[in-house]
């Protein structure tokens, strides 16, 4: 699905040379690429504050953790989306509110948040799925309103912009009262090993944000709260400050990907390609048709026996899911109920050729024809 290997061969000397660097220094935890890393992605997205994790799960329970949030609040989450959303709701003990997504971007249907919010309800996740924002400028009105707090799910959507209706632009991941995201190695920016950040334009915030994330303490051996042991490791940090470097040139890769599939899949009864949001750019972390009148896994099956990667994400919706499993939401998430059907990713990558994208899309075609 993605090739990192071509990838790493491109900046490979860059690469060696800042693992080389830690090594030698020995400054396994905590060394100064760890700092140097979030003081270059917070320029990058134009925010006050980088905290720096062990993943992007950590990410969003530490977000959840530094904002107070108490057993019995309610989150609202989409519910076509990665279980990591929803685990940390229930590790801390907090209630996972579902809404239903947009059937054509994925994204959560802001007009539908509302109607889900109770006397409760204390925060909102979006999730950025795939590589381009929800309307944040609609889910920020909406958490004024009921003073709820933001935390953006930006694990796959790292890089893009947000346009609001008055011109500003602003990173994904920047807007809410935090971002999360995940440098897992597949990401668009990914570490080679697990890494997480958070992001904040509240100084306050940030500073619970490091607390939590070290113990609860802010003085050695003073612990102020329960707080938990989630850092980025010096190596992870050194590989993703070369990488960073990269980010833009990168995502435009994976957009002349995605405008490849596009050109070759538009317009076929069988597939629905995915829709670009008017306010959000793409990076497209992934990307994801929709199987129309055909058994999605038969067209998965045929792939793979011609040595294509494909994945579906995601073939369970979150509440049917058994550690999750909710019967209030059966049939009122028609919509994620369906994706779950019939959604299948192909591969995208920053360094595929037009020879692997023919044959891919070739064999997309040869099939879907076959079900006319």
């Amino acid at each position: 699905m993605v090739d990192l290997q071509t990838q790493y061969q491109k900046i490979s000397t860059e690469i060696d040379q800042a693992i080389h660097e830690v090594i030698v220094s020995t400054k396994f935890i905590n060394g100064p690429a760890v700092k140097e890393f979030a003081d270059d992605l917070a320029a990058y997205l134009n925010v006050k504050n980088v905290v720096p994790c062990a993943n992007g799960t950590d990410a969003l329970q530490i977000a959840m953790m530094a904002l107070n949030l108490l057993p019995g609040d309610e989150v609202i989450i989409p519910a076509f989306t990665y279980v990591a959303t929803a685990e940390v709701i229930a590790l801390l003990k907090l209630t996972p509110v579902m809404v239903d997504v947009d059937a054509e971007t994925f994204l959560i249907d802001t007009n539908k948040i509302e109607k889900a919010i109770t006397p409760k309800t204390k925060a909102i996740v979006p999730v950025h799925l795939f590589g381009q924002c929800a309307n944040m400028e609609h889910i920020m009105k909406i958490a004024q309103q009921y003073h709820l707090f933001v935390i953006e799910d930006v694990a796959q959507a790292i890089g893009a912009d947000f346009t609001f209706s008055d011109g500003r632009k602003m990173k994904a991941g920047t807007i809410g009262n935090i971002g999360a995201t995940s440098f897992f190695p597949s990401k668009n920016l990914g570490c080679f090993g697990d890494g997480g950040a958070m992001f904040t334009n509240d100084d306050v915030i940030a500073k619970r944000l490091k607390m939590i994330s070290n113990h609860g303490q802010t003085i050695q051996y003073q612990h102020d709260e329960v707080g938990v042991n989630s850092r980025l490791d010096t190596i992870q940090a050194a590989v993703l400050k070369i990488k960073l470097k990269h980010l833009n040139e990168y995502a435009e890769a994976r957009n002349k990907v995605a405008n490849f599939y596009d050109n070759a899949f538009q317009n076929h009864p069988n597939l629905l390609i995915p829709q670009r949001v008017k306010n959000s750019t793409h990076v497209f972390h992934q990307y994801t048709l929709q199987a129309i009148n055909f058994d999605r896994d038969e067209l998965r099956k045929y792939l793979a026996e011609n040595d294509i990667p494909a994945m579906v994400y995601y073939p369970i919706p979150l509440h049917h899911q058994k550690a999750y499993a909710d019967k209030r939401y059966d049939g009122n998430l028609p919509i994620t109920e369906n994706l779950c059907k019939c959604v299948i990713s192909l591969p995208i990558s920053t360094e595929m050729d037009e020879e692997q994208l023919n044959y891919i899309s070739s064999h997309v075609l040869n099939f879907c024809n076959s079900k006319k």
